[in-house]
């Protein structure tokens, strides 16, 4: 048996510097839930294309007056010169130089990459706008039904399957005709009036999905000790709506935003395809593939806007999905 050591009380002590220092640790630090996504967000390559691309689109959609200067002609201009007067299609089939990069329209010659460019304004902002307007309105119905239930969450629950079932391309056309009377009316010049109402139709008609999902989640989050613990000290229903539950709800809102977008962008382009959306001459991809529809023969001109609606439907469904994994702490990723 070997004698006991002889330490004092002193030596015992260590001291945390001395610690990391002899182990080489580093000292650990706290990550907020937002700090953890991000990690997992960065660790997905797709998602962050994604995002690269859809940022590269805003760009260009933003610039769209100062990209057009630099590498094309207005979108609006015919460039008759471009055009075979005997066939009415471009020269060498598509027109496509270093001075029309992707080309020009049959009969009128208009520069398709400037038209491609503004089109992006148009599809963006509706998109956009559009979607912001269904968020705010199925955010705040579906947390009004999942937390107060009864009677109220009957009445907003068959709402919701009322705007599911509507039929909003068909109403949308209906109002073609309406719409076209107010602008004589009114004298209206521009597209404005016809912007704001298709935001208006495709973002109201399409709250009550997000207010399924966003009930769905209120009606697990009204049960958390957290919500005991608000009601004990007194708090009330608004308090408690904007304060403690929604909080909890901003990754499921920004991940059916992000799957919601591409939707719209597509919803804008048939309804310019069809005819009812932003009209000629201003551009448009939906209303560009309609036109392309009677030219088959000269495939650049549909090429290049179904791409465009192509690559922007891709980029914010691959970031929506990434963004979904880097949310969801289930995923495991």
């Amino acid at each position: 048996m070997t004698a006991p050591l002889d330490v004092s009380g002193d030596e015992l002590k260590a001291t945390p510097e001395s610690v990391a220092e002899g182990a080489g640790a580093k000292a650990i630090q706290g990550r907020s839930l937002g700090q953890i996504a991000w990690m997992r967000l960065k660790r997905d390559k797709v998602a962050l294309t994604g995002a690269g691309v859809i940022v590269f689109l805003i760009l260009v959609a933003v610039f769209a007056p100062l990209i057009v200067s630099w590498f094309g002609h207005p979108p609006n201009q015919f460039n008759q010169d471009q055009i075979d007067t005997l066939t009415m299609i471009p020269k060498g089939g598509s027109g496509i130089s270093w001075d029309y990069l992707f080309g020009v329209e049959p009969v009128n010659g208009r520069d398709l990459f400037s038209r491609v460019v503004y089109g992006a304004r148009i599809s963006l902002l509706i998109a956009f706008l559009a979607t912001l307007l269904s968020v705010l309105i199925g955010t705040v119905m579906g947390i009004i039904a999942g937390y107060f239930g009864g009677w109220v969450d009957m009445i907003i629950s068959r709402l919701m399957d009322v705007f599911l079932a509507f039929p909003v391309l068909v109403f949308a056309m209906a109002l073609v005709g309406v719409l076209g009377q107010f602008e004589t009316q009114l004298q209206v010049k521009g597209d404005t009036l016809r912007i704001l109402l298709l935001i208006f139709v495709i973002g109201f008609f399409n709250w009550g999905y997000i207010a399924r999902i966003i009930r769905g989640q209120t009606l697990s989050l009204r049960e958390r000790e957290f919500v005991d613990a608000a009601r004990s000290l007194g708090a009330r229903g608004p308090y408690i709506l904007f304060k403690e539950i929604l909080p909890n709800l901003i990754a499921p809102i920004l991940i059916y935003a992000t799957l919601l977008i591409p939707t719209n962008v597509l919803f804008e382009a048939a309804l310019s395809f069809l005819g009812v959306g932003i009209q000629p001459p201003t551009a448009t991809w939906g209303g560009m593939l309609a036109a392309a529809t009677k030219y088959y023969t000269v495939p650049h001109f549909m090429f290049f806007p179904g791409m465009a609606i192509f690559i922007t439907v891709l980029a914010f469904n691959l970031f929506g999905d990434g963004l979904r994994d880097a949310l969801d702490p289930k995923s495991g990723r």
